[in-house]
């Protein structure tokens, strides 16, 4: 974790866009900040979290599974139907 006082932001923008940085006030930790493609990165991986989560949640509830042999023949079907 690096963190840095809101005066680096003003005075040293270009050392702190590469990474996320905790930005404080009055020591105290108030913002973090990060290029727009590490935070888009990040969000990729928190929405793909949420669906194996749903998945597993599913699974435990009792949802159908499939094998892998039958989640391929499943596609085949699809794919020829197409």
């Amino acid at each position: 974790m690096i963190i840095k006082s809101s005066a680096v932001l003003r005075n040293d923008y270009a050392s702190i866009s590469d990474y996320p940085i905790y930005i404080t006030r009055n020591g105290e930790g108030d913002v973090v900040l990060m290029n727009i493609e590490a935070f888009e990165k990040r969000e990729q991986i928190l929405k793909l979290r949420e669906r194996v989560l749903q998945a597993e949640q599913e699974c435990i509830d009792g949802a159908k599974t499939y094998s892998i042999f039958e989640a391929r023949e499943q596609l085949r079907k699809r794919i020829d139907g197409v």
